[in-house]
């Protein structure tokens, strides 16, 4: 099937539009469509008409291609066809030669009927200059675009829209050549679609997520990737979620989630504090307009007196009456008491602003300018707080929801402008009267609104549902209950309370089974009989007390005596076993300068547990990622120990103290080498975003926390060092004084990507085929003699050869332009490891040890504090270290070591 004008139009605006019209479907019908289709219609003969009024009719041709005799200087609805491709173009300028080996110059002219042009119309043009190019065989770079009540002619380059219009092409045709239609998705063009009502009609069977107005095609697409197509299953996501205080001054994002729910549930949902301040009387505000010709007609103003509701509708025949209006408006507004405007949507703001501008403000101080000044938004106080059981927010979706009911239900602002245009036509009163009512209903339904708004504003700090006008309203923030997969039981009915809480488990299981069951009745007497059990004494030692002061050397007297039993496990081939050690020591003070003596090096740290025990627990919290609450859990339930869980939790504490010189050595040693790895990856604190820094060589691993993203603490951690630095494309790397190595598995994930997001452009493809080839070869000689620069060097040749492949970038597309700037920029970082021996082409080594933190990351995140993830990084990269340098981690903290190379030597 051809690609046509009709189609390349439609899928523009809509693919299922386009994939129905290439069946040849029909719709319901449409006003307004059929509208801007007269209009164009109309606008294109008088465009034909006066653009053939000064040539004579001799040089001009009406038809395809095929028909139009030599000599033309325009065709008029010229038809070309090629391949699979037929545009009817509005008309075509011929050129004639300008001298002789010069051919003739075709342009192609459209006519829209609209003030404002879009880049659709452009896209349009430039397909009819390709389709023309391929009919004729000749280049078509320029067109032509008549537009607007002035027919102002707007010149294009079609040639830079060549390349889009042909990925347009490609995509229309696999379309079109598909037997299914494409995914349903509504959008903004439904209100002047003729097959609106049967895609709203599907959509609503299928409960679509693009019911949800304003969400756009990637949030969709990401909620799809997670399993989410309907807004009922988007319903069953929302999670209350407390604020962060960096946040509570900031706007509140929108939740589609809460949004789904407040439909699920048909109540109205409210985030966080919303406020709406109306101190003084307020105003309701309605403005209609030709938004394509930057002129407003009506004035519809509401206000409330004693007695009644005023409402005042300001009319302007014309663009010449609007000065006028605007100022009648303003004498309205200074006759109220202190008025507060209140509108709803930007349309109205974007009205006051503008007819200031153009025709002048109230004086300054003056009730009016106070108006205009503090005008309320009400949908800015709905849109991310006030969820109503709506699909959009507009004010027809939530006044209807309410109750507000319109005299003429097609009344809509796509309708106003079919109004408009047939009371200019003809001036007919009924169609006046109709955009008069339209108007003072809209002014209705926002007063309706704001009271409800107004009320649910005040009423949120009240419990977890008010009723508001027989309004339920719930509070977002207090739904736990609700949400959680096992909800509270709650009743107004105190008798349901008491029979609810006595068939819970733990209440039926202590008091009510075991009176008749006499095995749980045991069953609990052993447990309390065992809650406070005799430790078992495995050794008594008796150290002797010493008679030198071990710092003055001077002679010690008898201070006094301690008994204390250390808590500690026994390693031995068949396994681990509790160990409890009684010691019997003197504690000494020295005379002369005051020491004590210090208990003995069996004790951990002045704790009364061991090292074994120590070493343990710090091995289950870091290199299996077990939490410290199992870790208490192990040592009391398998090796008989009672051991509170701030006692693990100042082991760890103590173990990241006693290792911290161990972190700076391992990172002195890095800044000496040759060769260092850099990442760095995120982390939530109490809903804080920190960040890790990860170093790596191929022996050691050190991490450090930091608050920033910043560069700050990578070039500190950093200075000195002379050798490679191997990394992402992230900035803060290049301001470290070193030679740079940019991780081509980066680059080459990077350049996949843009190869996937353009799947017809093959100048990206043969951007990509270069750098694969190259690359590849690259990878085939370290396969074979590993990183040696002896081997890599003879690459420079290739590299430079590919630069020079890929130089010639005019036939290439945007995206393909984009990647070969950054290729360009980044060459000198990209192939530094063929100068060099032992530097890798990748930054895998970083990113195998970001791994093992984000094992790490996924028990603690969230539970701990800085000072806390600090502890755990100390500790971390000590583990990864030991693993890099072959050696077992349980062993060198047992050992008492905190040189690890030592430890490995030995």
């Amino acid at each position: 099937m051809a690609v046509t004008t009709d189609l390349l139009e439609a899928f523009l605006k809509c693919p299922t539009k386009c994939f129905l019209l290439s069946r040849g479907e029909s719709g319901t019908g449409n006003a307004y469509a059929d509208w801007i289709r007269a209009q164009g219609d109309a606008f294109r003969s008088e465009g034909i008409r006066s653009l053939m009024s000064g040539v004579t009719p001799d040089t001009c041709a009406t038809g395809p291609a095929a028909t139009v005799p030599a000599g033309w200087q325009f065709a008029l609805d010229f038809v070309a066809e090629s391949e699979n491709l037929r545009c009817s173009c509005d008309a075509v300028e011929r050129i004639p030669s300008a001298g002789r080996g010069r051919v003739a110059e075709y342009i192609p002219i459209r006519f829209v009927f609209r003030n404002k042009l879009t880049r659709h119309d452009k896209l349009l043009l430039a397909f009819d200059a390709f389709a023309l190019s391929k009919a004729l065989g000749r280049k078509v770079t320029v067109g032509r675009i008549v537009h607007g009540d002035d027919r102002v002619t707007l010149k294009v380059k079609t040639s830079d829209l060549k390349h889009e219009v042909e990925k347009m092409i490609d995509r229309l045709k696999v379309l079109i050549s598909n037997t299914s239609p494409p995914d349903l998705v509504l959008n903004r063009h439904c209100a002047e679609c003729e097959f609106q009502t049967r895609c709203r009609q599907k959509a609503i069977e299928k409960d679509d997520l693009s019911l949800l107005g304003g969400m756009t095609e990637k949030e969709r697409t990401d909620f799809n990737s997670r399993g989410i197509f309907t807004v009922t299953q988007l319903s069953f996501t929302f999670r209350p979620r407390r604020r962060p205080k960096g946040l509570q001054g900031k706007r509140e994002r929108h939740h589609y989630a809460l949004k789904a729910l407040a439909i699920r549930e048909n109540k109205i949902h409210v985030v966080g504090k919303p406020e709406i301040k109306i101190e003084g009387t307020p105003v309701y505000l309605d403005v209609e307009g030709l938004p394509d010709r930057g002129f407003y007609y009506l004035i519809g103003i509401r206000g409330k007196t004693v007695e009644s509701v005023v409402q005042h509708s300001l009319w302007a025949d014309g663009p010449e009456d609007e000065a006028r209006i605007w100022r009648e408006f303003l004498a309205k507004l200074m006759e109220i008491e202190n008025p507060v405007l209140i509108h709803y949507g930007s349309f109205e703001s974007a009205f006051l602003k503008q007819m200031r501008e153009k025709h002048g403000g109230p004086p300054n101080g003056s009730r009016a300018a106070k108006a205009l000044d503090s005008s309320v938004n009400l949908l800015s106080v709905i849109f991310s707080q006030i969820y109503f059981p709506t699909y959009s927010n507009g004010l027809k979706d939530i006044a209807g929801w309410l109750g507000f009911r319109w005299s003429d239900p097609s009344s809509s602002g796509v309708q106003s402008i079919l109004w408009r245009q047939e009371w200019e036509q003809v001036r007919a009163t009924s169609a006046k009267e109709r955009l008069v009512a339209y108007n003072s209903e809209d002014c209705a339904a926002l007063d309706l609104v704001a009271h409800v708004v107004g009320q649910v504003c005040r009423n949120r700090n009240g419990p977890d549902s008010e009723t508001t006008d027989c309004l339920e309203v719930i509070v977002a923030d207090k739904l736990d209950s609700q949400l959680t997969m096992w909800p509270k039981f709650s009743s107004s009915i105190q008798d349901f309370e008491a029979i609810n809480k006595a068939a819970r488990w733990d209440y039926q299981h202590d008091r009510i089974y075991i009176r008749t069951d006499a095995e749980l009745k045991k069953a609990k007497r052993r447990k309390h009989s065992l809650v406070k059990r005799a430790e078992h004494i495995s050794k008594v030692v008796v150290c002797e007390p010493l008679r030198v002061c071990p710092r003055c050397q001077s002679r010690t007297h008898k201070f006094r005596t301690l008994t204390k039993c250390l808590h500690d496990l026994r390693f031995s081939r068949s396994g681990v076993t509790g160990w409890v050690v009684k010691y019997q020591f003197y504690v000494l003070r020295c005379p002369a300068c005051g020491a004590l003596t210090p208990w003995p090096n069996d004790f951990w740290e002045g704790t009364a547990y061991g090292r074994n025990l120590a070493a343990f627990s710090i091995f289950e919290i870091i290199d299996l990622c077990v939490s410290q609450r199992s870790v208490t859990e192990t040592l009391n339930r398998i090796f008989g120990f009672q051991v509170e869980e701030i006692v693990v939790r100042r082991l760890k504490e103590r173990g990241a103290e006693y290792y911290r010189e161990t972190r700076n050595k391992i990172l002195a040693a890095m800044v000496e080498g040759n060769v260092i790895h850099a990442d760095e990856t995120r982390i939530r604190l109490h809903g804080k975003t920190a960040y890790v820094w990860v170093f790596t060589t191929f022996r050691g691993v050190v991490y450090f926390y930091s608050e920033t993203r910043e560069g700050s603490l990578a070039q500190s951690a950093l200075a000195g060092f002379q050798g490679v630095l191997i990394s992402d494309f992230y900035a803060a790397y290049d301001s470290i004084p070193c030679a740079q190595q940019k991780c081509l598995l980066h680059l080459m994930r990077d350049l996949n990507d843009a190869v996937l997001d353009n799947p017809y452009d093959e100048s990206m493809k043969e951007v990509a085929l270069a750098f694969a080839e190259l690359l590849g070869g690259i990878v085939k000689t370290i396969d074979r003699w590993g990183l040696k620069r002896l081997f890599l060097r003879k690459h420079m040749v290739d590299v430079a050869r590919f630069y020079k492949r890929i130089s010639n970038a005019e036939h290439y597309s945007a995206a393909a332009r984009k990647w070969k700037a950054r290729l360009d920029k980044e060459r000198e970082k990209l192939f530094t490891f063929l100068s060099h021996d032992g530097v890798p082409w990748n930054n895998n080594n970083a990113e195998h040890a970001i791994k093992a933190f984000a094992r790490l990351r996924r028990a603690i995140e969230g539970l701990s504090t800085p000072k806390g993830i600090e502890e755990y990084l100390i500790l971390l990269s000590v583990c990864q270290t030991c693993k890099y340098s072959g050696v077992d981690f349980l062993k060198f903290l047992r050992s008492g070591e905190t040189d690890i190379r030592i430890f490995a030597a030995r």
